[in-house]
């Protein structure tokens, strides 16, 4: 996945730079809360019926988006969208990691760490050519 965005006007929310659309950026929040009301840690089982609720349209949840802002809302999305475009993203960026001993879902720091060694790489590009900043 490419994450492109605009020093100068970066949104409030991380997920705003990280997916392209707005329904994929609610569909992540709805697995972040999903995940922290079920104590930071969720099975297989657990992510499953997740998919499996908002691929039939029956999951609902208060929406943090206008015009949503405050209201429960239903949502729906195709359970093989969550995992490829939702899901696997989040996990190979370092949002969400997987643990395969216990086959949990958990939310990670990966995504900060990984976010440092990326600028650290630019920095030490940078001063191999010669520019010190």
């Amino acid at each position: 996945m490419v994450i492109l965005f605009d020093r100068y006007h970066l949104p409030e929310d991380v997920l705003d730079i990280v997916f392209a659309t707005k329904q994929q950026k609610i569909v992540a929040q709805v697995l972040v809360k999903f995940i922290a009301e079920h104590g930071g840690s969720i099975g297989k089982t657990e992510m499953s019926y997740l998919a499996t609720t908002l691929h039939e349209g029956k999951y609902e949840a208060f929406i943090d988006e206008e015009p949503y802002r405050g209201k429960k809302v239903r949502l729906s999305y195709n359970k093989r969208q969550f995992y490829d475009r939702i899901l696997t993203p989040m996990k190979t960026m370092g949002l969400v990691d997987y643990d395969m001993y216990k086959k949990t879902y958990h939310i990670s720091d990966k995504f900060y760490n990984e976010m440092m060694r990326i600028g650290l790489m630019w920095k030490n590009a940078v001063s191999k050519m010669g520019i010190q900043k």
